[in-house]
């Protein structure tokens, strides 16, 4: 099951999250697991990520390990500034943290090695071109 919680005063489309979050988790074998998405803002992502990984600023995701699968966090306003950074569509980069969230719950992590960033980047890129027809 996928739960979301939007805190903050941003619209957006919670079935496509659903089917991203979907397509990853059953991908991964997680299709089973509980998952729940947080949307929040800037300052409680500064907040957040302060405490729990000591830096003091806003991300655009971070990923905590529960009850089934976890818990992502995902600050909104970064995965827009992240949409014009990149010159993509919002949709796309929403897509992009919420897989890298989920590879993170399912165990990859990206700044152990180089080898195992390469094999996270390469997964991100498979289910993003998978998500394709549904951003």
């Amino acid at each position: 099951m996928v739960g979301i919680n939007n805190l903050t005063t941003v619209k957006l489309d919670e079935e496509l999250v659903k089917k991203v979050a979907k397509e990853v988790l059953e991908g991964e074998n997680k299709g089973e697991s509980d998952l729940s998405i947080v949307f929040v803002g800037q300052a409680r992502m500064r907040e957040l990520n302060k405490k729990y990984r000591g830096k003091n600023r806003a991300t655009d995701v971070l990923s905590f390990q529960g009850n089934g699968l976890g818990e992502l966090v995902i600050c909104l306003r970064e995965v827009k500034k992240n949409a014009k950074r990149f010159n993509s569509a919002f949709e796309k980069e929403l897509a992009k943290v919420l897989i890298h969230g989920i590879l993170h719950l399912s165990g990859y992590e990206h700044e152990k090695s180089e080898k195992e960033k390469d094999k996270m980047s390469k997964k991100e890129g498979y289910y993003l071109s998978l998500c394709q027809g549904k951003i």
